[in-house]
C-alpha cells in the first residue's frame, strides 16, 4: 500500500472538503440546498484556515 505525505495545508483542505460534505447531506433536505450549503461550509473553512494561519503569523513574529 502506497504511503501518503500530506502537508498541513492539504489535510485542512481534505478536512474542510469532506467536513462540508457530511455538514451538507447532514443538515438539509433537497439537493440543491445541500450543495449550496456544503459550498457555503467550505469557503468559511478556508476563510478561517486562512484567517487563523495569518493570525498564528502575525502573532509569532
Amino acid at each position: 500500500m502506497p504511503k501518503v505525505s500530506l502537508t498541513h495545508f492539504e489535510a485542512a483542505l481534505l478536512f474542510a472538503f469532506f467536513t462540508s460534505i457530511v455538514f451538507g447531506v447532514v443538515t438539509k433536505t433537497s439537493d440543491r440546498d445541500r450543495l449550496h450549503y456544503g459550498i457555503y461550509c467550505f469557503v468559511w473553512f478556508l476563510v478561517a484556515l486562512f484567517g487563523l494561519g495569518w493570525l498564528m503569523y502575525f502573532g509569532h513574529r
